[in-house]
C-alpha cells in the first residue's frame, strides 16, 4: 500500500502547507476521494487518496509545512498491521529533539565548568577547585546565587528549555527558534489548538530584529504612532508569495512594451443582443462578450503565428498550437487555467472550457496541468469597471492581452457625424526579444477585425 507524500502540485513548488486533512486517522478510504486540502504557491487544491485502504498514520498535522517528496500520510490495506514506516516516524521526533537540544545543552556546558578547561588556564578566571565547589553548591541550591556572575548566567538555558517544553511546537520549529534565537514561550501560535509554526517562528524573528530598528528611527512617540488593534500583519500565502516572485521576475528581466487600442464595440453588443433574442440566455449556457474576445485572439494568433512564441534563451520557441491562459481572479490571488489547443474549438466549446474552468479554480479543484504553461494570457478587468490598464507577462510568454469596459462614448462616424458609439479599450504588454512593435501591430490589427466583424467568429 502507497506512503503518501507531499505531491508536487505546480512547476514552481517546493513545500506545501497541509491546510486540513478530510479524513481521520483509522478512516477508510477510496481512490479518488478527498484526503486533505494543500496550499501549493499557486492554490489551495484538493488533494485525491491514490488507492482504497485505511488511513492508519497521519504525519504531517494541519498547518505544518512539509518539502515536496517528504511523506505526509501512509494508507494501509485491510487487516494491515501499523507500517514499519510508523514506528521510524515515531522514533525520528525525539531524534529531532535530541538535535534541537544541542545547541542549547552546548551553550550550557560552555558556560559551565568541566575538568577538561584545566588545560587552558589562561582563559579561566578562577581556580579549578573553585570552579568545583561552585558546581556542587548548584546542585544542592533550589535557585542559583548572584554572588558570581557565571553562577547567574548558569540556570538561564535550564529556565528557558523548560519553558519551552510547555510551549506547543512542531520541531520544526523549536530547531528554527533555536537556531534564530526565539524564546518559544513568547510566540503565539497560529497551528491546530495554538500550535506554534515555523512560520510564526520566523515571522517573530523578524518582528524582533525589526523593532529596534524602529525605535532607533523614530525615537520619540508621537500621537500619530498606530495604536495596537488598529493594524494587523498578514502573512504572505503560498500564492501571494509565488505572484510576487513571478511578476518581479516578469518585469526585471522581461524587456516590456506596450500597445493600445480602441475597437468599435458596437457590432460585438449586437450579436450579442441577437444571440440573447434567439434563446441563448441561459446562464450556463450563454455566449459572453469575454468568450467572443476569447476565441478572436485565438483566431489571430492562428493568422499571426510568429507572436504566439516566447523567448528561450538563443532562441525562441513559435508554438505550434495556441494554449490560452484565462486570468482568474481569487480570493487569495489569481490563477491561470489553460484551454489546450484552443484553436480547435469552437466559440461555443471555448465559453464552456472557460466556465468549467474558471468555476473548478474558485472551488479549488484545479489539477496541476489545467494551470501549466499557456502560450499567451488575456485578462479581463471590464467586469470590474476598469476602462484601460497594461497587465504584466507571464513568463516566459511572449505577451498578455488587457481587456477594458465597454463604454458608450461621443464618437465621429463615417459621415463625419457625431454619434453615440461602444468602445472597448485593448492594452497589448509584449515581450520586446520575441515580439517587435510591428508584429504586435499586426496582431492587434486581425484583433480588431475579428471582434469588430464576429460573424467570423461564429463560423
Amino acid at each position: 500500500m502507497p506512503e503518501i507524500q507531499m505531491p508536487k502540485l505546480s512547476d514552481t513548488m517546493t513545500e506545501g502547507t497541509l491546510v486540513s486533512w478530510k479524513k481521520k486517522k483509522g478512516d477508510k478510504v477510496s481512490s479518488g476521494e478527498v484526503l486533505a486540502e494543500i496550499e501549493t504557491d499557486k492554490a489551495t487544491m484538493e488533494w485525491e487518496a491514490p488507492e482504497d485502504g485505511t488511513l492508519t498514520e497521519i504525519y504531517v498535522e494541519e498547518g505544518g509545512k512539509v518539502n515536496v517528496g517528504d511523506k505526509i500520510a501512509f494508507i494501509g490495506g485491510e487487516g494491515e498491521d501499523a507500517p514499519v514506516e510508523e514506528k521510524k516516524e515515531k522514533t525520528k521526533e525525539p531524534s529531532e529533539k535530541e538535535e534541537e537540544k544541542k545547541p542549547e545543552e552546548t551553550r550550557a556546558k560552555e558556560k559551565e565548568p568541566k575538568e577538561e578547561e584545566k588545560k587552558e588556564p589562561e582563559k579561566k578566571e578562577e581556580k579549578p577547585k573553585e570552579r568545583k565547589a561552585e558546581k556542587k553548591e548548584e546542585k544542592k541550591a533550589a535557585a542559583p546565587t548572584t554572588e558570581r556572575k557565571p553562577e547567574g548566567e548558569k540556570p538561564g538555558p535550564k529556565v528557558e528549555k523548560a519553558e519551552e517544553a510547555r510551549v506547543k511546537a512542531s520541531p520544526v520549529a523549536r530547531r528554527v527558534a533555536v537556531e534564530l534565537g526565539v524564546d518559544l514561550a513568547s510566540v503565539q501560535g497560529t497551528g491546530p489548538d495554538g500550535r506554534v509554526t515555523e512560520t510564526d517562528v520566523r515571522a517573530a524573528a523578524k518582528l524582533k530584529t525589526a523593532l529596534p530598528q524602529e525605535r532607533s528611527a523614530a525615537p520619540k512617540p508621537t500621537a500619530q504612532a498606530a495604536r495596537p488593534g488598529e493594524s494587523t500583519r498578514i502573512n504572505l500565502s503560498g500564492m501571494r508569495k509565488i505572484i510576487a516572485q513571478r511578476l518581479v521576475e516578469s518585469l526585471g528581466p522581461v524587456p516590456h512594451f506596450y500597445l493600445n487600442i480602441d475597437i468599435d464595440a458596437g457590432p460585438l453588443m449586437a450579436a450579442r443582443a441577437e444571440l440573447k433574442s434567439a434563446g441563448e440566455d441561459a446562464e450556463e449556457s450563454k455566449i459572453t462578450v469575454n468568450d467572443f474576445v476569447l476565441k478572436a485572439a485565438v483566431e489571430a494568433a492562428v493568422k499571426v503565428p510568429r507572436a504566439n512564441a516566447a523567448f528561450d534563451g538563443d532562441a525562441f520557441v513559435q508554438y505550434a498550437d495556441v494554449d490560452l491562459g484565462i486570468a482568474v481572479a481569487l480570493e487569495d490571488g489569481l490563477l491561470t487555467p489553460v484551454i489546450r489547443a484552443a484553436q480547435n474549438k469552437s466559440l461555443r466549446e471555448i465559453s464552456e472550457a472557460v466556465k468549467d474552468l474558471a468555476h473548478r479554480a474558485r472551488n479549488k479543484r484545479m489539477k496541476p496541468e489545467e494551470f501549466q504553461g499557456g502560450t499567451f494570457t488575456v485578462s479581463n478587468l471590464g467586469g470590474y469597471g476598469i476602462d484601460n490598464f497594461l497587465a504584466i507577462i507571464n513568463p516566459p510568454q511572449g505577451f498578455i492581452l488587457s481587456i477594458g469596459a465597454i463604454r458608450k462614448r461621443a464618437v465621429v462616424d463615417d459621415s463625419d457625424q457625431i454619434i453615440v458609439g461602444h468602445r472597448m479599450s485593448i492594452g497589448m504588454s509584449c515581450d520586446h526579444r520575441v515580439i517587435d512593435g510591428a508584429l504586435g501591430a499586426e496582431y492587434l490589427k486581425e484583433l480588431r477585425h475579428l471582434l469588430e466583424n464576429p460573424a467570423l467568429l461564429l463560423m
